[in-house]
């Protein structure tokens, strides 16, 4: 089996080069911001970032095809990579400073293209976290100085803390109802939002969390820092992986009666 070792140090590479880009416009004041056509923000730093990334992938890995938030895809194989150039853009612009940039190698796998490394680094949160098939995950500011993480062993709702977004999205989908119901059932919620809630799972900190609406960029970094840790990444509806536009992720005991709560089950 591949080690990926090699991937994992070019995705830290890429991160470095990403934080240097986006921090040096966070809280600036001539920040340009879009909206695009979903009707979400996208600031130049977005942008810039993604470029950033994209350039050093095509002389780095000038064979594997590239998928990014900003300008989709281009190329072709059997090796993907997947950029967010800033996941929590609206917490960017407003000069909240969870937001991170992520960074995955997907590869062609039955059942679709599958995370092998993954890196999220939030600079203005001072964290990074990262994981390599195989390898276990971990945190820290650089490889030479890293913590492996695990996720916890919380095995009852009643004493697991849930993590999630907003409400909104749940109603848009028809979920509140199994949604509230979690919440009232477990120890403690959190909206974090964003890339937080999977790698406060991966670090056993939060025992689940779930999302209704998602994109691959989203998902694909935070998917394998998880399961790395020992947890469980899925859709809704159970199948693994980040394929489902949507997601639910937990320490792995936890993760049937998740499911069973958001899909209505109980």
């Amino acid at each position: 089996m591949p080690d990926y070792l090699d991937d994992l140090r070019l995705a830290h590479v890429l991160a470095d080069a990403a934080d240097a880009a986006t921090t040096s416009r966070f809280k600036a004041l001539d920040l340009k911001v879009e909206t695009k056509p979903d009707m979400t923000p996208v600031s130049e730093a977005d942008k810039a970032a993604e470029e950033l990334i994209r350039g050093q992938l095509q002389r780095a890995r000038p064979r594997d095809a590239i998928l990014g938030e900003e300008y989709g895809i281009e190329g072709t194989g059997p090796r993907r990579w997947v950029i967010d150039p800033i996941d929590g853009t609206k917490n960017y612009v407003r000069g909240v400073p969870v937001w991170a940039t992520l960074i995955a190698l997907t590869e062609a796998a039955e059942g679709g293209y599958q995370p092998v490394v993954g890196v999220v680094s939030a600079p203005a949160l001072g964290r990074r976290w990262w994981a390599a098939k195989g390898h276990g995950a971990f945190t820290g500011r650089s490889l030479s100085s890293a913590t492996r993480i695990h996720v916890s062993r919380v095995s009852e709702p009643a004493d697991a803390s849930f993590a999630y977004s907003s409400l909104s999205g749940w109603e848009e989908r028809g979920r509140l109802g199994g949604f509230l119901d979690l919440t009232r059932a477990v120890w403690r919620t959190r909206a974090y939002g964003d890339f937080w809630p999977y790698m406060m799972v991966a670090e056993g900190s939060v025992d689940f969390c779930a999302e209704p609406e998602l994109s691959l960029w989203d998902m694909a970094a935070p998917a394998i820092v998880v399961t790395e840790a020992g947890g469980t990444f899925t859709g809704l509806d159970g199948r693994p992986g980040p394929h489902g536009g949507d997601a639910a992720a937990s320490n792995g005991l936890l993760h049937d009666r998740l499911l069973g709560y958001l899909n209505g089950r109980y």
